[in-house]
C-alpha cells in the first residue's frame, strides 16, 4: 500500500480533499487533541457527501474508552489506543483496508 502523509493540523475538508484526490481505500487520523469526537464526525461526513463513503475510517490517539464505541457507531472502522504496536495497526490495516 502506498501512504499519503498530509502533515499535521489538516482540516475535515482538506483530508477529505486528499483523501478522493489520492483515491485512498484508507483514511487513518492521528488525533491526541481530544478533538477527536468532532474530527472523525467531520471527515465521515464529508466523505458521505462527496459520495466517498467507501473509503476506510480508522484511527487513534488519546482517545477515552468510554467514547471507542460511540466512534464506532458513527462509522469508524477501528480505534487504536495508545499501547497499539505498528504490528498490530499493520495487521489490522492489511486485513481490513482493501487496496485497489
Amino acid at each position: 500500500m502506498e501512504v499519503v502523509y498530509t502533515g499535521l493540523h489538516q482540516t475535515p475538508e482538506q483530508i477529505v480533499e486528499a483523501a478522493i484526490q489520492e483515491d485512498a481505500d484508507g483514511v487513518g487520523l492521528s488525533v491526541l487533541s481530544g478533538a477527536h469526537m468532532t474530527l472523525f464526525k467531520k471527515v465521515l461526513e464529508l466523505l458521505q457527501a462527496k459520495e466517498a463513503s467507501d473509503i476506510v475510517v480508522f484511527g487513534g490517539g488519546i482517545i477515552p474508552e468510554d467514547d471507542i464505541q460511540p466512534l464506532k457507531d458513527m462509522g469508524v472502522a477501528h480505534v487504536f489506543t495508545p499501547g497499539a504496536t505498528t504490528t498490530e495497526i499493520v495487521d489490522w490495516v492489511t486485513s481490513n483496508v482493501e487496496a485497489h
